[in-house]
Parts: structure tokens; sequence; C-alpha cells
């Protein structure tokens, strides 16, 4: 040949573009831009044939099956006529004569969706100088199928006499390649070379569809086969006698007659069987099929496709195909054309999708082995394809090519429900009952977020690393200062990524969700799901890693949180019309807890914030000196200290970036509450109580009648202690206990505390009012109890150290006059001047010391204390003291001046305030003016009144509980036993038998 096609590896085409050229020579290859290649799904031959030398033998047999089917004779004209330019009468049927100009839309492509060829210019070629040259179908065939004119006037030589030698018969009933081989001589190739390669292509054909893929099985005993065998083989090692006379070539004949005609039931059939059986005849029809595609344009098939089908299904006949098997083919060249032609062309895979909706419709109704191995074989390229880019369809698809991402669904779906519904005889046994499209859809769905997901983590966390060495080169041109603070400002990459997911989502909701929907009526929802899975997969890692709680920290918590919330909404909104309401869906979805991991990071937070206060507590405690003057407010330092940690907690607790303060607030102030308890407890202990500086009451004894305690107290000894006790005022005592001014600073830091307390309540209150949970009124309001432990120790703590002061003061500072001097001995000698004096100073100190809010009530106890020291020295101050009625007015005088001292003139406590604690005094003082008689018959009656009948025989003695009232037998009985007269004193010896001295 003076040009050969260039040959192609099998099933795998490697198209080339060509202009039209019906000349001599053929086509100009034009570089392939393919960027993709599939295997073949048809089985390899068992011999080496070219596509090229398939595509002459296709060539060949639609030749001849167009000039068998035809009614007109087979007539040739040779290069001279043509060349001369007489009519084009050469072709063989009225189907090849037709004229391209009368070529109508084609229904072909109507069926298939497929659009009309893009009208180009090719090299400076018109459409008209095309329609010129190639002016019927026959001629566009063969420049479609690549077929040179000499090549072609070869063919068409050889038919002729082919069909003068075999007159009457029809193409199925002869060997082509044995009447070619006969037909043909070297005279009719350019060379020698050439006829030799063209002999040895129709040996191997013959050889193919006789030895190697038969119709029917051979027989390992048949001979003519193995006769056929070493003609084969010696003729392609040396070239074959093709002569009509020649032995070799008649025994040729003989032979490959006898293995075409053979029947499964041992007759002699009409047809022969030399190209019809698998995948031979597939392969063959395949070549024709090709022609479908214009040669100009790889992607685009021609207008005249109708006609082109309507040739290549005479071929038919002689290569034992049918509708299915040729919609299985075309579908195969449809979609792998599409692919190997760079994907560019939706329109071809629209095509195979529709194609492969009628493929199974056939699939249902064939049982043929071979057509189910070659459907098998076929669809499951197509699947193997498809699912590489559905298993990551974010990979492939966009918002732009949606169209086509549904048509591969489709043939997936399609092709899918044919292998395993139609040709599985496994599913046939089995039924199982599934829902074949949507567990696929569900496969791919999860499979490519997933892919989406770690190529967006993997991208993110690039993006993190950028960042992060971008923020460390910019620190080391600023300052320590700021580049610390900068620091803290750097995205954790899991806020990124659950921004980056959440975009992924919404975007898969929009655009993909739609379409997927049509197969997975919950496609969004399998989707957030996964995303919510590989989401909570990384953030339970980063979780198990936490140590403490930082701004960081809460950043991706908080994002995760803002993530699944976006993911359950998607999820809920797929799900509305579900048969379930979705909730197999939002079980694949196990809350990731960010509130609740925020919440107990919180937690620990402030546990180690209450760990650092408490500490602080006692380490300020026990370097307290309790001095008021180490600050012009009075109070402890040690307050001041604690308070402004549990100020910094408070401040960092509200800065901290968490939506749950007003929930957790009563944590952190319930701690702090128990913290200050403990500072309050500390602050009140060792001062000891009011009990401890009362003295212990002596045993009633009567009062001796002669003798007024002469030596038992000298003046010059009270003196002295009086003046060596005046120094101790507001100083620690000599036995170690407090001083008063101590006592004031706890009374001090007591009150301060209670204020603050206060502040910082409202402080709070605020803050939740301003924060993200203001909707949270409940909790709000309910701060108004924050700190009501500590408020309400600090009330009673203030209460108790009152009184702890004053009885100290009265009852231990000032006891060496009042209890060891005052109305010992004579009374108008041992008056109250001494201790109203030493009291004054007393009250000074707490007069400028204490805070103005307790001042009445401290100095209110030092009244109340003192009014019960006196009533403690005259009704229990023991042996050193007897009173006569004339005494009356002298006590009754000392009384008004104490009451004098704490009125001040005006300027001290209220009137009224002493009129209400002085009652007492002012009810039992007339008792010491009350005549002995009158006492004892008042003392008989209160005690029958109390005691019944069975006082009247014995009067019992009362007991002393303290509580001093004129009207109860105890205080009258005490009064008594202080009365210096004999009427006294004979009642007590007479009565209880007291005696006169301890």
């Amino acid at each position: 040949m003076s040009s050969r096609l260039r040959d192609r590896t099998s099933c795998q085409p490697k198209l080339h573009n060509h202009h039209y050229q019906v000349t001599t020579k053929t086509a100009v290859a034009m570089p392939n831009h393919f960027t993709e290649t599939l295997t073949c799904p048809l089985t390899e031959l068992a011999t080496n044939l070219s596509d090229s030398e398939l595509r002459e033998t296709a060539y060949e047999i639609l030749v001849g099956a167009c000039r068998s089917s035809g009614v007109k004779p087979l007539t040739f004209i040779s290069h001279s006529d043509k060349n001369s330019g007489r009519a084009p009468a050469l072709t063989s049927t009225a189907s090849l004569q037709r004229s391209l100009s009368s070529t109508v839309a084609s229904n072909v492509k109507k069926a298939l969706g497929l659009k009309s060829a893009r009208k180009r210019q090719v090299s400076g070629e018109s459409d008209s100088e095309r329609v010129k040259k190639a002016v019927t179908i026959g001629e566009m065939l063969r420049v479609q199928m690549r077929v040179s004119e000499q090549i072609d006037s070869r063919v068409r030589r050889a038919l002729l006499r082919v069909a003068a030698a075999q007159l009457g018969k029809r193409i199925e009933s002869i060997v082509l390649p044995v009447e070619m081989l006969q037909q043909l001589k070297p005279s009719d190739f350019p060379n020698q070379w050439e006829y030799e390669a063209w002999q040895r292509r129709n040996l191997k054909i013959l050889e193919a569809g006789l030895l190697l893929h038969p119709l029917l099985p051979l027989d390992k005993t048949d001979t003519a086969a193995q006769q056929l065998r070493q003609i084969i083989r010696g003729a392609l090692e040396k070239p074959l006698e093709t002569g009509k006379n020649n032995e070799s070539m008649q025994a040729l004949r003989s032979i490959a007659l006898s293995l075409a005609c053979r029947t499964f039931d041992g007759s002699v059939s009409e047809t022969s069987h030399w190209a019809d059986g698998f995948p031979l005849n597939l392969r063959i029809y395949q070549m024709l099929l090709e022609a479908c595609f214009d040669v100009n344009d790889e992607t685009s098939v021609i207008e005249e496709v109708d006609e082109v089908l309507e040739l290549v299904k005479k071929t038919w006949v002689v290569l034992g195909m049918n509708q299915m098997l040729h919609d299985l083919c075309f579908l195969w060249i449809l979609f792998n054309r599409y692919v190997v032609t760079g994907q560019v062309e939706s329109d071809l895979l629209f095509a195979a999708n529709n194609l492969l909706m009628e493929v199974e419709k056939d699939a249902k109704a064939m049982t043929d082995p071979d057509y189910s191995k070659i459907i098998s074989s076929t669809l499951g390229t197509i699947l193997g394809w498809a699912e590489k880019r559905l298993l990551a369809y974010h990979n492939y698809f966009h918002s732009d090519n949606t169209e086509t991402m549904e048509c591969v669904v489709s043939m997936v779906v399609l092709s899918a429900k044919i292998m395993v519904e139609d040709i599985s005889h496994e599913y046939h046994r089995t039924r199982k009952e599934i829902d074949l499209a949507r567990e696929r859809v569900d496969n791919y769905i999860r499979s490519s977020l997933r892919v989406a997901f770690v190529q967006a983590s993997f991208q993110y966390m690039i993006q993190g690393c950028v960042l992060i060495l971008f923020k460390q080169i910019m620190e080391k041109l600023k300052s320590s200062k700021r580049s610390s603070k900068n620091q803290q400002n750097q995205f954790p990459f899991l806020s990124i990524l659950a921004q980056g997911v959440s975009t992924l989502a919404f975007s898969e909701k929009a655009i993909f969700s739609p379409l997927l929907k049509r197969w997975h009526p919950l496609a969004a929802g399998v989707a957030v799901a996964t995303l919510h899975s590989c989401y909570g997969n990384e953030l339970k890692q980063f979780v198990s890693g936490i140590g403490d709680l930082t701004p960081d920290i809460l950043q991706v918590l908080r994002a995760a949180d803002k993530l699944e919330k976006d993911l359950v909404q998607i999820a809920v909104e797929n799900s509305v019309d579900s048969e379930d309401g979705g909730k197999s869906i939002i079980r694949e979805m196990p809350p990731y807890e960010a509130e609740s991991v925020i919440s107990n990071l919180v937690k620990s937070w402030i546990t180690t914030r209450l760990d650092r206060l408490k500490e602080w507590v006692d380490r300020n405690l026990q370097q307290e000196v309790w001095d008021p003057q180490t600050n012009k407010e009075n109070f402890a330092p040690s307050a001041v200290e604690v308070l402004r940690i549990v100020d910094e907690a408070l401040e960092a607790f509200f800065l901290l970036p968490i939506s749950m303060h007003a929930v957790l607030l009563p944590d952190l102030t319930t701690g702090i509450d128990r913290c200050i308890l403990h500072y309050i407890s500390k602050a009140k202990s060792g001062c000891g109580s009011q009990s401890t500086f009362v003295p212990s009451m002596p045993v009633l004894t009567r009062c001796s009648t002669h003798s007024k305690f002469v030596g038992v107290f000298k003046r010059k000894e009270k003196f002295q202690i009086a003046q060596g006790r005046k120094s101790q005022v507001g100083t620690t005592n000599s036995n170690g206990s407090l001083g008063i001014s101590q006592l004031c600073c706890r009374i001090n830091t007591l009150q301060h505390f209670r204020i603050e307390l206060d502040v910082l309540a409202k402080r709070a209150t605020s803050h939740v009012r301003n924060s993200e949970s203001a909707h949270l009124d409940n909790i709000a309001d309910g701060m108004g109890k924050a700190f009501e432990l500590s408020t309400t120790a600090c009330v009673e703590g203030i209460k108790q150290l009152c009184e702890i002061t004053a009885y100290k003061i009265v009852f231990h500072d000032l006891s060496h006059v009042l209890w060891d001097g005052l109305y010992v001995g004579e009374v108008s000698s041992s008056r109250i001047e001494p201790f109203l004096q030493e009291l004054e100073q007393y009250l000074e100190v707490i007069s400028l010391t204490v805070h103005y809010r307790v001042r009445t009530r401290v100095i209110t106890e030092v009244m109340k204390a003192s009014f019960d020291g006196l009533l403690l020295v005259l009704l229990a101050g023991g042996p050193p003291r007897a009173f006569h009625l004339q005494d009356y007015e002298t006590i009754a005088d000392d009384f008004k001046s104490l009451c004098d001292l704490f009125w001040s003139n005006g300027d001290g406590l209220p009137a009224d305030l002493i009129q209400k604690f002085s009652t007492t005094v002012s009810a039992i003082l007339p008792l010491f003016h009350t005549d002995t008689d009158s006492l004892i018959e008042q003392f008989q009656y209160m005690t029958l009144e109390t005691y019944g009948s069975s006082a009247k025989s014995k009067l019992p003695l009362p007991p002393t509980t303290g509580q001093w009232n004129p009207t109860e037998p105890n205080t009258l009985l005490r009064v008594l036993c202080y009365r210096s007269d004999e009427t006294a004193a004979k009642f007590l010896k007479k009565t209880y038998n007291l005696p006169k001295k301890l």
C-alpha cells in the first residue's frame, strides 16, 4: 500500500483528526489531546489483529453486505474514470449512492439527545467543498473509516469478481476472506509487500473466526481445524498461491467452508459462520460504529448517523449481531469517546446514558451467557470510571457541571442495577430487598465528603502553619510585649476548619444534595452526618489533649458548637418529608457536647482559681496582725488582698468567651462564698466569747451585820491596780489576748467585706445581664443572693465581735475597777467613777477606730455589758459587798452617771436606746430601797407562784439563771443575801442555812 493507516493499540483507540481528502492518499493524522484511556471491556482477541486490519475487514464486510442486500448489480469504475470527473455511479446500492445533500435531521441524534454537529471549517475547506468531495453516503463512509480510494477500488473490484464467481449467493453464505484471497492477485496491489500484508490479514481473520473464536466450539479431534491451522501457519511463513485451480487454495476453501457451515445439530448450514463468534464480531462491529464520529471532529457524531447506521446494520447477518448487541456496542463507543477525548463533550455522556436505558430493557430479556459476560465487562468498566469520580465527586464536579454529574450518577445506578438485578443469578436466588440506588449514592456521599474533609483539613492546616510562621516573623520585629499579645490572637486550626466544614456543608446542600435527592431522599442529611463524624473525630482527639482553659481552646469549642448547630439544622430541614422524620440521620450525629466540655473546663478553671484564692486567704491570715493603723480605713490589709483576688477572678470569668456565664457563675460565687466564709471564721477565731469574760458567780452567802469587811481591800491597793491596767487600752493584754483596737480592726474588716460583697454581687448581676445569657432573667435576678452565706456570716460575725469587744472591755480589761473595786467595802468610798473614767477611754478608741456604720452597735454592746456588769456586782458580787437601804441613793446616782456617759449630752447614743437597754437595771434598783420584810414577803410569794404547793412546807432554793428580774425568785434572794441587816440574815439562816462567808 502506498500509505497505511496508523495502527492503534487493541481496544484503546487513539483517534486522530483528519481533513476530508478524497484522494488516493490516506488522510493525514492530527496530534491527539486525550487525557485518559479505558481498558476495552471486550475480550482480547487470541491473535494479533491491529485496529487498522479489523477496520479494513469491517469495510469489506460492509461493502459486501450493502452489495448483497441491494437490487442493483455491483459495478466498478476505474481510477481514470474517477479522475476524469465522470459521475460517481460506482456504489452498489441506492443507500450508498444517496447524496449527502438529501439528509434530514437525524432521528438517532434526537433519540439520544445529541445536538447537531457544529459548523466549522477545517484548513480552509468549506462545507460546500466537502459536499462536492463526499457526494454519497458510501463515499462518506469510506472517508469516515479512513479507507483510501485505492483500497476501496480494490475491495469493490474483488467483490465484483466474487459476485461473478458466486452468482446468486448472498454475503452471509460465503466465507469472504477466502473469496477475497482467491479473487485478488499481486498485480492488484502497488507492491508485493502490501499484497503479502493483505494476505496475512485475511488468514489471521480466518484463524480468529474459525479457529480461535468460532461461533460453535471446536471438537479437539476435528481434523479440519488441524488442517486449517497447518495451512494458515504455512501461508504466514510463505505467501499462499491463490490461483483458482491451485490445490492449496482449493483445500483452504474446502476446509474453511466445512468449519464455517457447522451447526449445533450436525447439519450443514447455508449461512457461513466465520465472523460471528465472540468477541471477534464485536471488535469488527466496533470499527464500523467508529464511523459515526466525524473524522474532523472526534467529539461530534455526524449528521448522517441515521444513514450510516442503516448501512452498518446490514452487516448483522454476517457478524451475528442483533439490536441488543448493537445497543451495547454503541453505548461503549459513545462512552469511550467521551472519556478519551478529555470529557469535553457532555452530549456524548448524555447519549450513552440514554442508550444505557435501552440496554437495561434488553438485559431483562437476555439469557445468553456470552451477552451476559460482555455486558458485565462493559458495565463494569463504566462503573469503575464513574465510581472513581463519584467517590470523590467534589474533585470533579461543581456548580457549573451538575448536569454531567447527574448523568454519571444515573449511569452508575443503571449499570449497577443491570449487573445486580438483571444478570446476577445470585441476586435472583437471594432476592434481597435493598434499595440499590440509595445504597450506592449513600456510599458516594460519605466517601466524597470524607475526601473533601481530609483535603480541607490539609489545606487549612497548611494555611495555619503559614499564618503562624508569618506571625512569628512579625513578632521578631516587635517588642516582646506586643509579641505575646499577638500570639494569643493566633487562630486555632480547628476553628478555621469548622468554618470551612460549615461552608462545605451549605455548598453541598445547595449544589449536590438537590441532584442526589433523586436517588437518596436524605442526601443532605447523609452529607452533614458524614461531616459531623469527620469533624467529631478531630474534635475528640483535640479535647482528649486539653489541659488548661485558654482562649484558643474556647474558640475551637465555640466554633465546633456553631458548626454542629449548622449541620443539625441542615439535617432537620432535609428530613421534614422523610418517613422517620430524620431520626436515623440524627442518631448518626452524637452531640459534640462542646457546651459540656466548655462547662467542665470552666468548672476546672473555677476550681483552680478557688484553690488559689483559699491558699491566698490562708497565707494572708497567717501574716495578719489586725493592726487598724495599717490603712486609713482601719481594716486588715489581708481583706484588701483577698477582695482583690476575688475581683480579678470575677473579671477574668466574664472575660472568658463563653455563652454560659449565667449558668456557671453560681459555681464561682459559691466557691468564693466558701473562701470568704473561711476568712470570716478565721477572723473570729481566737477572740473568745461573751461567756469567756464574765466572771464565775460566787456561792451564795448571807451578809454579816457586824462588820463592813475591814481590810478586805485597801484604797491604796485598788488605786495601784487601776493605775497598772490603764496602759492596756487598745493593746494586746499581758496574757496574750487581743487588744480592743485589734478587735475593732476585725469588726471593720467584716464590715468592709459586707460592703464589698454587695458591690461584687451587683457587678456580677450587671455582667450577666450584659452577656449572651441576658435572656436568663431569673438567673440574673437570683444573683441578688450571691455571697449570701458570707454576707450573713459578716453580719453575725460583727454582732459576735461587738459582744466580745464589749464584754472584754467591761469584764476583763476593766475588771479591776468593776468586779474588783465597785462597792467593795463602803459603798460611798468605792463608787463607779473610776470605772466610768477608764470606760470613757475605751469608748474614745472605739469612736476613732470602728467604721461609722457599726460604731453605734459596738458602743451599744458596751453599754449593755456595762449594765450587765453593774447588775452582776449588785446581785453576785460575793462576800466583799453588802448594801444598806441608805446605799440606794448612791447606787442610783452611779447608774445615772453610767447612762449619762453613753448619752454624752446628746452626742452619744439616743436616749430611747439607752432607756431600752437600761430597763432591767431600772426595774431591779428599787429592790435595794425596799425594806427587808417586804423583800422576804415578795420572795416567798414569787417562790410559791413558781413552785406551787410543793413550796409550802419548805421554800426551795431557786437556781441562778442570770436572767435578772424584779419578780424572779433568785433575783429577790440575791438582794436579800447582800442586805446588811439582822432580819435578812436570820431569814437566810433559818430558810437555807447560808454561811456568812466563803
